[in-house]
């Protein structure tokens, strides 16, 4: 299915909470309302024509300019294979199933003062670790995730070290930091 048919099927259910498509992008993505967030989540998983059963990947961007942070999720349709006793892998007569249907992107915005995106860990599970590092490195709190801790800064670390503002510790419990080779007063 084409990134074109996605987003008017998308259009179709939820009219205003789709805000925005760059369709000819080289990752196609779609541009959703965060309070539709979950929702929009739970009808790309289930809807019979669009089945995307897989989170690839979810990736937190700084939109420094706009006073915004996001959050992109990377979505396949992947085929569920169920194979019987019966079936002889690389057997004559096999049919061969595509490995992918289809692929997408949803991107959901919010302002970088009070970025809140609700969890999406209960529709699909990969979810869970991807927003807790977009939690940990950009500071997005996702609502009603089971553990919205830190994973790979110490839980006393302060800031979101992707941030583009970020500015960079000069010590850490006594620990001299420096982020190039002779800078020894780092500023970003």
């Amino acid at each position: 299915m084409a990134p074109e048919e996605v987003c008017d099927i998308l259009k179709e259910r939820f009219g205003a909470a789709v805000l925005d498509a760059k369709l000819d992008a080289r990752r196609p993505y779609v541009v959703v309302d965060v309070a539709r967030w979950h929702d929009i989540a739970l009808f790309l998983r289930d809807d019979e024509r669009l089945q995307f059963n897989m989170l690839e990947c979810l990736s937190a961007l700084d939109l420094l300019e706009d006073n915004k942070l996001a959050a992109v999720y990377d979505m396949f349709s992947v085929p569920v294979v169920i194979a019987s006793a019966s079936t002889v892998v690389g057997g004559s007569g096999c049919k061969s199933t595509p490995l992918l249907r289809h692929h997408m992107a949803v991107r959901v915005e919010v302002d970088r003062d009070k970025p809140r995106i609700p969890t999406v860990s209960d529709v699909w599970p990969a979810a869970d670790w991807h927003e807790r590092e977009a939690f940990d490195m950009m500071g997005i709190v996702f609502d009603n995730h089971p553990d919205m801790t830190r994973i790979l800064c110490p839980d006393d670390w302060e800031g979101y070290p992707l941030r583009k503002d970020y500015e960079f510790p000069l010590e850490y419990h006594g620990i001299p930091a420096t982020t190039e080779h002779t800078l020894t007063n780092p500023k970003h």
